[in-house]
């Protein structure tokens, strides 16, 4: 799948992520009536809601993003519901040809992380039948448990072709509480950097590993050494946009090619018709206006190489 995203990316110019991170208040109010008409004001309301939401800015980007990914605590609110309008969403994405990165940053031990591993990049055993669950492209995995939480996602993605992105260097502000500390004189972050590196040694696609990792946009400084350190890895960088980063930040992630990276927005492109900079398109025109914003973003990206 990392050959897949790769290919995508150089087809279509476009370095690009579109976070899928509905909440409720995002949701145009003429959309979220039409869904508690026929739901009522209850959580299967209000996951049609974001369903409808998600389906139509899909329907608009999906030939510009090569990629797209929906964070899951976002559908989990909801509970049941919201779980299954995740699901629609990771299907009708896949049915479009986007690769999805799933954002369940999961991350625990043995049977546990298998388990993890395959529910959402896998295929899990039901009698005689092995059966896709998620069935997600990618997902995001936290390393706080080391290697014993990581080996199992990796075996997994090697068997399905499939891939993770590691936590290193977050784009939150109190993400230095943990992730700056000194160990022997080197941050934490890097350390971790290099663990990357290792597990994605011998889970290669044909230019990039399978394990890539997230560094934040906000940190360029941190990104710069973090690509010398993982240099097969591709890094998902969060934190573009509503968090502060900029293009100007985003360089020192990239290769010499433009590879070797794709930055994520959000809030950015799904709300945009909130903005005042697409306020033209209005609640009506919600998606187009999340085009809008995704043909500005890759233009800006494009104007640091």
């Amino acid at each position: 799948m990392i050959n897949k995203l790769v290919s995508k990316i150089k087809k279509m110019g476009a370095p690009v992520v579109v976070g899928l991170d509905p909440m409720l208040n995002y949701v145009p109010e003429f959309v979220q009536k039409k869904a508690f008409e026929e739901y009522g004001e209850t959580l299967e309301g209000a996951a049609e809601a974001i369903w409808q939401f998600n389906k139509a800015i899909v329907d608009q980007i999906y030939d510009i993003v090569p990629a797209v990914k929906p964070q899951i605590a976002m559908y989990e609110q909801f509970g049941v519901p919201g779980v299954a309008a995740y699901k629609k969403t990771v299907d009708y994405c896949k049915s479009k040809d986007l690769v999805v990165i799933g954002d369940v940053k999961r991350g625990d031990i043995g049977s546990t992380s298998a388990a993890y591993a395959v529910g959402h990049l896998g295929k899990v055993t039901v009698g005689s039948k092995k059966i896709t669950a998620f069935d997600e492209d990618f997902a995001t995995v936290n390393p706080y448990l080391g290697t014993d939480g990581i080996k199992p996602f990796v075996d997994v993605c090697k068997e399905e072709k499939k891939g993770i992105f590691v936590l290193v260097k977050t784009s939150n502000p109190s993400s230095g509480e943990f992730q700056d500390r000194l160990i022997d004189g080197r941050p934490l972050y890097e350390l971790v950097g290099e663990k990357v590196a290792e597990w994605g040694a011998d889970a290669m696609g044909d230019e990039y590993s399978y394990v890539g990792c997230v560094v934040g946009a906000t940190y360029p400084k941190m990104g710069e050494i973090l690509r010398k350190v993982m240099p097969k890895s591709y890094i998902l960088v969060p934190g573009y946009g509503a968090q502060g980063g900029t293009a100007a930040s985003l360089r020192p992630y990239f290769n010499e090619d433009g590879l070797g990276a794709i930055v994520n927005s959000s809030r950015g492109i799904i709300a945009a018709y909130k903005q005042e900079a697409y306020s033209k398109f209005g609640p009506e025109h919600f998606a187009e206006a999340s085009r809008a914003a995704a043909e500005a973003m890759i233009a800006d990206i494009a104007s640091i190489f």
